[in-house]
């Protein structure tokens, strides 16, 4: 591991640690162990050269209301990336039935929240790290390359139908700032225009009052196909 690597590797997970608080701070001092911290080392830095837009042990509310870590989240903007790191042991040869069938259910929810969800045998990563590199170049490409015949504005709509789901709560015009680096007059203007198409509504604190969240309407998994 060379001295640049460690010292930008360091400061990347102790930047996260430091926004984190409770279990996703915990998750990640417990999860961000050797076969991530390889993956960074041997195929992640080598290609990209910093870590920007990369999250460590990414949580995700799933359909049953429980928490997944995914090993990293890559988030540079429109797509969205889980990046997996995968023994043999613990995924092939200790998984039972049950667990076979919650993996394989998990990845397809991820993929209907928007994310691109891509495995990575620890085994590649650890002795054929350049082939991991260079199918990881040719995955990004495609999305760096190819530009989107979808509007700007069908996008924002979407992202922030998934934004909900995946926080799992009502949404506050704060959290829609956050997410899309916007101002407050925008984020309520795009709240406004999800309310007026039917896909979201409106939650005040009284009868007529200011309009301080909002929730998901029914039916609206469907505008995300």
């Amino acid at each position: 591991m060379s001295l640049h690597f460690r010292e930008k590797h360091q400061a990347f997970i102790e930047s996260h640690i430091f926004r984190r608080s409770g279990e996703r701070k915990g998750k990640l001092e417990r999860g961000h162990q050797h076969a991530e911290a390889l993956f960074l080392e041997q195929v992640w830095f080598p290609l990209q050269g910093h870590f920007e837009h990369l999250h460590p042990e990414y949580e995700v509310i799933d359909w049953r209301g429980r928490s997944y870590f995914g090993d990293f989240a890559y988030l540079p903007g429109d797509v969205k990336f889980i990046w997996e790191i995968k023994g043999f042991g613990p995924h092939v040869q200790d998984m039972d039935r049950k667990r076979y069938c919650e993996e394989l259910n998990r990845e397809i929810f991820l993929q209907a929240l928007g994310f691109r969800v891509v495995s990575f045998a620890y085994d590649d990563v650890a002795h054929r790290p350049e082939l991991c590199i260079t199918l990881l170049r040719m995955l990004l490409s495609r999305y760096q390359s190819v530009p989107s015949p979808v509007s700007r504005a069908i996008l924002a709509e979407k992202e922030v139908i998934r934004l909900l789901h995946q926080l799992a709560r009502p949404l506050r015009p704060k959290d829609v700032e956050a997410h899309f680096a916007i101002n407050h007059r925008t984020a309520v203007r795009l709240l406004q225009s999800l309310c007026a198409k039917g896909w979201l509504h409106p939650i005040s604190r009284t009868v007529g009052g200011k309009i301080v969240q909002y929730e998901l309407a029914r039916g609206v998994m469907e505008y995300l196909d």
